[in-house]
C-alpha cells in the first residue's frame, strides 16, 4: 500500500512524499538479490578458474593472499552491496533505481553511511527470518511503511519525485509568486524557486537536465558575469 507523508521544516515549509509500498520494495530487493547472486556466482567461477592456474611453486604467502582477497570480495558483495550503493547513489541501489524509489532519513534528509549501515545490518537478519516475511508484516502495519531496519535507522523509503518540464510548469503558473526583475518574469522566478526547493529529491541526471533547461532560458538576458556561471549557480543568483 502506498501512503503519503507530509514533512514540515523548522521554517514551516511543507514537503509531501509518497511512501513506497511493500510490493515495489520487495520487487526492488528481489532485483538487487539477483544482481548479488549473479556477482557471487561470477566470483566463484572466476575463483575456481584462477585456483586451477595458481603455480604450484607460488608459495604459501601468495596462495593465502589470493584466498583472503577472494573471501573479502565475497563478504563485500554479500554484506556491503546495499550499504555501498545507498551511500554513493543517494539512497538508491540498482533495484531501487529501476523501481523509482529511494531511501531517505526521517524528515526527508539524504541517507548517510551510518543510517545505511544500521538498516542493512538488520536486513541480514530479516532476510534469514523467513526471507523478509516478518519485515513485510511490520511494514504493512507501520504508518510509514517501515521495516525493522528502517525503525532502527530512522529511515523511510519514498517514491522518486518527478518534476514536470519547465514548459508545463510555466503553463501551470497562473499567477506570479514573485515580482519581475530586469532579467526574468515573476512566473519564471516562481519556477526557478520550485526547482531549487525540490532539486535534492531528483536523481542527478534529471536534476542536471532541468537546471540546464531553466538556465538556458534566461542566460541570454543576464549580464556576462552571470552568464559565465554554471547552471545551478546562475539559478541561485536569480
Amino acid at each position: 500500500m502506498d501512503r503519503t507523508l507530509e514533512v514540515r521544516t523548522p521554517e514551516s515549509i511543507a514537503f509531501s512524499y509518497e511512501l513506497a509500498g511493500v510490493g515495489s520494495r520487495f520487487l526492488a530487493v528481489t532485483i538487487d538479490l539477483g544482481i548479488q547472486f549473479g556477482l557471487i556466482l561470477a566470483l566463484l567461477w572466476g575463483g575456481a578458474s584462477a585456483h586451477l592456474h595458481v603455480p604450484t611453486g607460488a608459495g604459501r604467502f601468495i596462495y593465502n593472499l589470493w584466498i583472503g582477497t577472494w573471501i573479502a570480495l565475497l563478504f563485500l558483495i554479500f554484506y556491503g552491496y546495499f550499504i555501498i550503493f545507498e551511500t554513493l547513489w543517494n539512497g538508491q541501489t540498482p533495484g531501487k533505481r529501476l523501481l523509482g524509489i529511494r531511501v531517505v532519513r526521517d524528515g526527508g534528509y539524504p541517507v548517510d553511511f551510518m543510517a545505511s549501515l544500521i538498516r542493512n545490518l538488520i536486513r541480514v537478519g530479516e532476510m534469514f527470518a523467513g526471507f523478509y516475511a516478518i519485515s513485510a508484516v511490520v511494514a504493512v502495519f507501520s504508518p510509514m511503511n517501515k521495516r525493522l531496519g528502517d525503525l532502527a535507522a530512522g529511515t523511510i523509503v519514498i517514491r522518486e519525485s518527478r518534476m514536470e518540464s519547465p514548459e508545463k510548469l510555466l503553463r501551470e503558473a497562473v499567477e506570479p509568486v514573485y515580482a519581475a526583475t530586469a532579467y526574468v518574469s515573476g512566473e519564471e522566478r516562481a519556477i526557478v524557486r520550485r526547482f531549487l526547493e525540490r532539486r535534492t529529491d531528483l536523481n542527478p541526471a534529471r536534476r542536471a537536465a532541468l537546471a540546464h533547461q531553466l538556465a538556458e532560458r534566461v542566460r541570454p538576458r543576464v549580464p556576462a558575469e552571470l552568464g559565465r556561471l554554471d547552471d545551478e549557480a546562475l539559478l541561485e543568483r536569480l
